[in-house]
């Protein structure tokens, strides 16, 4: 298992990615997809020699991360790339954590599975067995 990405809720992505781009050189390599299950819109970031960010927000204030992003938002998840994600949330519950998004297809990353486990106080991973990104427009570049 190793780190994917870092998920940052915002409360907009129209807002938030000239702030990513002018102050830390990343730029859109997805265009935004909306997850209809997670009630987010998401956009990922890239650029050379640095680990991927997921910029999320919420669709309405029914969404899992509207509380997060009211109080201004932040860092809100780790995402870990493993085998399987099925057997890697089982593997996690057995060991005593929560899952609280069992495996389900994820928008932002072509349908294939995606989990939400929390590993203990304040922290949310996320788990995918795919290094696919949904309307990805191009690869991250150095700046």
């Amino acid at each position: 298992m190793h780190l994917d990405h870092v998920g940052i809720v915002v409360r907009s992505i129209e807002t938030a990615l000239p702030h990513w781009s002018e102050l830390f050189g990343y730029r859109p390599v997805t265009e935004v997809v909306v997850n209809s299950r997670q009630k987010v819109k998401v956009v990922f970031l890239g650029k050379d020699q640095s680990l991927p960010v997921k910029l999320v927000e919420p669709l309405d204030a029914t969404s899992p991360a509207a509380a997060y992003a009211a109080r201004g938002g932040g860092v809100h998840h780790l995402c870990f790339m493993c085998e399987s994600v099925a057997s890697e949330t089982e593997r996690l519950r057995a060991a005593g954590a929560r899952v609280l998004t069992p495996p389900q297809p994820g928008e932002a990353f072509d349908n294939e599975s995606i989990a939400f486990v929390s590993v203990g106080p304040g922290l949310l991973v996320e788990l995918i067995d795919t290094e696919k990104r949904a309307r990805q427009i191009h690869a991250p570049s150095s700046t």
